[in-house]
């Protein structure tokens, strides 16, 4: 199990290539290549979690299950929450356990991810239905020097999480697509 407080930013990428071409010059080695992700949030009737800002998530990247909790984030320049997570052998059994104890999944989304690390924190670079973002997570100081060194602005910093981004995207768009899916979005 790991437990850990979470300071990330997320940003636009509009193009992947350059971006990922850049990146072992600036130091950073290439973690996981680019893995299909499914993630489900889940909460409970009244959705209190959601109410709170919390999350509960059951992640399967590639063939790795993970479940994960998230509490309420602190925004400011950065978006840092205490995050519990734990690897799960089973992710169709675990759907099992959350929804006989009264959870049920509220929200899907799904990307491709592809994971660098440079020894200090982590860059990843996500290709979604609604566009591709990058992420930097590791320490604050960390990040804006990164950030820097990658040519992107505090003002282009985004600490909305998925679901903000995909309601973000709803609106603008006028989908009626209910979950950031692949077949849903471009559908």
């Amino acid at each position: 199990m790991s437990s850990a407080i979470e300071t990330e930013i997320k940003f636009r990428i509009e193009n992947i290539s350059a971006l990922s071409a850049g990146l072992p010059s600036l130091g950073f080695q290439l973690i996981t290549p680019r893995t299909h992700e499914m993630n489900t949030l889940f909460d409970l009737p009244g959705r209190p979690l959601r109410k709170k800002g919390s999350l509960l998530r059951l992640r399967k990247y590639g063939d790795r299950w993970i479940v994960t909790f998230k509490a309420r984030a602190r925004l400011g320049r950065h978006k840092s929450r205490k995050e519990i997570e734990t690897p799960v052998q089973d992710g169709v059994a675990m759907t099992a356990i959350l929804e006989s104890v009264g959870f049920s999944p509220m929200f899907s989304y799904e990307k491709f991810r592809t994971e660098w690390a440079d020894g200090h924190g982590h860059l990843v670079i996500d290709e979604t239905p609604i566009g591709n973002f990058g992420e930097i997570e590791g320490p604050a100081r960390w990040i804006d020097s990164t950030a820097g060194r990658l040519a992107i602005k505090p003002a282009q910093y985004i600490t909305d999480s998925y679901s903000v981004l995909f309601l973000k995207w709803k609106r603008r768009t006028h989908s009626k697509a209910k979950h950031m899916l692949f077949a849903h979005v471009r559908g």
